[in-house]
């Protein structure tokens, strides 16, 4: 990595670390800003007063009007303070949140210098008549800013080769290009929170099937996120349980796994999101959705089902085969018994009733398969 790449990777940290000190200082001094609100708006409220009072007086009756429009704009600061402080900040947040780091570089680069022309640009407007002198260097400089971000945003990947860099996006695919030893043809799969969450991705992993390279966009990393922050128990163990399956194939040697922050903008929902960007990048999407996957392989996507191949490789039981099985339970017709394999494939047993909690040998009779998963019917052998 050059020295110029160094330099837009440590700016992107030191943006979020920033982003992450300035809410951090808001939420704890929230009384703080609550007094300065109050001060400001006492302030304010003084002045209209006065203005429609006309001069202080203590000995007239203006008196009273004067003070009570301080102590009421004081009032309204107090209160009002967080909407006007609090809130916005955690709006700023939220949306620099969903804003990928690239983006937010370009945009601040773009700013800067839409800024830099607009100051260039003021002395010269400030010499025309009034009262354009006065307000075309404010109109200007909006402009540019504008101009600026937008222009740097759009075509940064331009601007970075200029200087000889690789944008953050560039940078981010060929350290995974590296790893997978500058090979372009391993095939991309993109994860879904419910295949995350799940786990047993996981496990296929440390068995060397999985061979490609894996991305987790940020907003599936968001919604894992907030499910992890739940109020309810069930749903924070299952998001604490998909942030440590990232975790273990993180730690992974042989996966290769990047977090990326491409977000379509043309899409809200976060399967819509997915689909948006598998046909994009030409990706498959790894689920366990039913929803997602329907509505995936309806416009093209490829859809790698972990349910699928785990009922995939299953045990094959034929007919006329026997087998050891312990029934647990009874079954839901009269006289039935029902046991598992190994693999959670459901055995009913024909008047296996009086065997429950008994390990007995059964001859499979019929196989079926529904979308549940493969059922399995058999009867004792009594050979």
């Amino acid at each position: 990595m050059s020295w110029a790449e160094l330099q837009v990777h440590y700016l992107a940290m030191t943006l979020n670390l920033f982003c992450v000190l300035v809410e951090k200082f808001i939420m704890q001094f929230e009384l703080l800003f609550r007094l300065i609100g109050a001060l400001i708006y006492g302030f304010v409220g003084y002045e209209l007063a006065v203005a429609t009072q006309g001069s202080f007086d203590l000995t007239s009756q203006s008196a009273l009007v004067i003070w009570g429009g301080a102590l009421g704009g004081a009032l309204l600061g107090f209160l009002l303070s967080p909407w006007l402080v609090i809130a916005p900040a955690r709006a700023a947040r939220n949306a620099l949140r969903n804003v990928s780091t690239p983006d937010l570089i370009a945009g601040i680069m773009g700013l800067a210098a839409g800024l830099l022309i607009a100051i260039l640009l003021a002395y010269p407007i400030s010499r025309l008549p009034p009262p354009f002198g006065s307000i075309l260097p404010f109109v200007v400089a909006v402009i540019f800013a504008y101009l600026g971000v937008a222009l740097m945003v759009m075509r940064q990947r331009d601007f970075y080769r200029m200087f000889g860099m690789k944008a953050a996006t560039d940078m981010s695919s060929r350290s995974v290009a590296e790893q997978a030893g500058d090979s372009p043809l391993l095939p991309l799969f993109l994860l879904d929170t419910s295949v995350i969450i799940d786990g047993r991705i996981a496990d296929i992993a440390e068995t060397g099937f999985l061979q490609g390279r894996l991305e987790v966009p940020r907003f599936v990393l968001n919604e894992l996120q907030y499910i992890a922050d739940s109020s309810n128990s069930m749903r924070r163990n299952r998001g604490r349980r998909g942030l440590e399956v990232l975790d273990s194939l993180q730690n992974n040697p042989g996966i290769l796994i990047e977090f990326v922050d491409d977000d379509p903008e043309d899409a809200q929902e976060v399967d819509d999101k997915l689909v948006r960007l598998a046909l994009e990048k030409g990706a498959a999407v790894m689920t366990n959705d039913y929803n997602l996957n329907r509505v995936a392989q309806l416009q093209g996507v490829q859809i790698l089902n972990v349910n699928e191949l785990a009922n995939a490789v299953k045990s094959v039981m034929l007919p006329g085969e026997d087998m050891a099985l312990k029934i647990i339970q009874e079954g839901k017709e009269h006289n039935q018994g029902v046991g598992y394999l190994e693999d959670g494939t459901m055995v009913v047993v024909e008047n296996g009733r009086r065997y429950i909690n008994q390990e007995v040998q059964v001859q499979v009779t019929k196989v079926l398969q529904t979308n549940a998963g493969r059922l399995i019917f058999a009867t004792p052998d009594l050979a």
